[in-house]
């Protein structure tokens, strides 16, 4: 079974050996569905292939109990569920160099990205996790692309960050980001607890992405999205290995290139529909906030301290290799 975040539909597509399927917000069942045509196609309806989210996987596999993102992991590591669809950084416990991925303006355009996520970098990055682990990460999704930050005040300086609670994500990468801008990072927080955060007073801002604004309901909590595009946002789909070990090869090369057709769908897919949800924005009154020139330069600048923080943290080379792909 494939998990997708709380709070989202989930969708089940019918065929014979239970698997699993990306999805993410919204219009990304679209993709999970064609992952699953796409399998089922070229091995005959083999699979009954399931989307479900955490919440209805528990409620129906898991006698209701509360799944977090560390039971995920173990329940892909054990076979428990054969596949999911997870964040980088999680994935990063089995292979620290996949926080290099986090760093802030590391990536020119999606087309640099592209090429590091399809490209021979990327590819061993995720073989790291597979050698570590019993989880094999078959191809890169966004669920969003480049990160902004919902929040309750305008960033349009580097200052407004001093003091500000902030909910990261538990990459330490990301959360030095913070610290170097004089924020008060809150990695604890997942991104669906951002809004009962925000309402309580407890944060005054969060990452995230422009498509989990309204489906998230972010907007409700958040007066202003700060337009940062300081990193990318990751997820994976992975595969328990000792099941997709258990399939024909040629099965395993269906299920692999099926995973990288959805994943590079679902990336196009994040940026083409990044206009509406601006215009969405403007309807709803929710106010995008860029920096100018100016404090863009600065805000790369500062944040740019993180590189040398992390520099004998990483694989030696791995970065250079990531910058110049």
């Amino acid at each position: 079974f494939f998990q997708a975040e709380d709070g989202i539909r989930d969708s089940s597509v019918t065929g014979v050996q239970t698997c699993a399927l990306p999805i993410s917000i919204g219009y990304f069942l679209a993709v999970a569905e064609n992952f699953a045509k796409e399998v089922n196609e070229k091995t005959n309806g083999m699979f009954d292939i399931e989307v479900l989210s955490l919440s209805d996987f528990s409620e129906k596999y898991y006698d209701g109990k509360k799944i977090t993102k560390y039971d995920l992991m173990d329940l892909i590591n054990s076979g428990a569920i054969e596949m999911s669809h997870i964040y980088t950084t999680w994935l990063a416990d089995y292979n620290k160099d996949l926080h290099a991925l986090d760093l802030p303006f590391l990536f020119k355009d999606h087309a640099h990205a592209d090429r590091v996520l399809e490209g021979e970098v990327g590819t061993e990055l995720l073989a790291g996790v597979a050698k570590n682990s019993n989880i094999q990460p078959l191809s890169y999704t966004y669920s969003g692309g480049f990160r902004v930050v919902p929040a309750n005040f305008k960033a349009d300086t580097v200052e407004a960050w001093k003091g500000r609670t902030v909910r990261t994500s538990r990459s330490p990468v990301a959360v030095d980001v913070f610290k170097l801008l004089g924020a008060e990072p809150k990695e604890h927080i997942s991104l669906e607890e951002m809004n009962q955060y925000a309402d309580r007073g407890e944060i005054e801002a969060g990452e995230s992405t422009y498509v989990r604004v309204f489906p998230l309901d972010q907007y409700k909590s958040f007066k202003v999205v700060n337009d940062t595009e300081h990193s990318l946002f990751l997820t994976s789909i992975i595969v328990n290995q000792d099941f997709m070990k258990s399939l024909p090869a040629e099965v395993q090369e269906v299920m692999g290139k099926a995973a990288f057709n959805a994943a590079r769908k679902e990336r196009k897919v994040s940026v083409e529909d990044i206009p509406n949800i601006l215009a969405e924005c403007e309807v709803k009154g929710v106010e995008v906030v860029r920096m100018n020139a100016e404090e863009k330069a600065k805000f790369v600048q500062v944040t740019s301290k993180v590189y040398d923080m992390y520099q004998d943290y990483f694989t030696a080379g791995l970065v250079d290799r990531l910058k110049a792909a």
